[in-house]
């Protein structure tokens, strides 16, 4: 009877560090998650970021080519 009550005591200290462990990766897993949409917005305004430079670099283009031509400086043979 003293052996079984043994085992169970050892089962459930294995079982309570465990849960402790779980415990702790369920709030790493959190962190991780709230960390990964922070990544992911800031991702979304780089990239929004990078199409209006290149907005502003084709509109730069189409002034620059409009430049050269009032100043003939463009060869007419493509």
């Amino acid at each position: 009877m003293s052996e079984n009550r043994d085992v169970l005591d050892y089962l459930r200290e294995q079982f309570s560090r465990v849960h402790t462990r779980f415990d702790r990766i369920d709030a790493d897993m959190l962190n991780l998650k709230v960390r990964m949409s922070a990544v992911e917005v800031e991702l979304g305004h780089l990239r929004i970021g990078i199409g209006e430079v290149n907005g502003r670099i084709d509109r730069m283009e189409t002034r620059l080519d409009r430049i050269e031509r009032r100043l003939d400086l463009v060869d007419d043979a493509p």
